[in-house]
């Protein structure tokens, strides 16, 4: 008996998609250190909120 050809697509594809998957993971990694470092969007203080609250209530004239 003749075997089947094995079929290369199906590998070739799920290594795709893993290698798609792994980059995704690492680049959310980078980007949630880089900014945990710069802290950019850290936790605010109690003076920057009270300015913030009224800057936002205080109508504009």
């Amino acid at each position: 008996m003749a075997e089947k050809p094995k079929s290369v697509l199906l590998p070739v594809v799920a290594a795709a998609v893993f290698a798609g998957l792994g980059r995704m993971v690492w680049q959310k990694i980078s980007a949630d250190r880089a900014a945990r470092e710069s802290k950019i969007a850290g936790p605010l203080d109690d003076k920057t909120k009270a300015w913030i609250s009224e800057v936002v209530r205080t109508p504009r004239q």
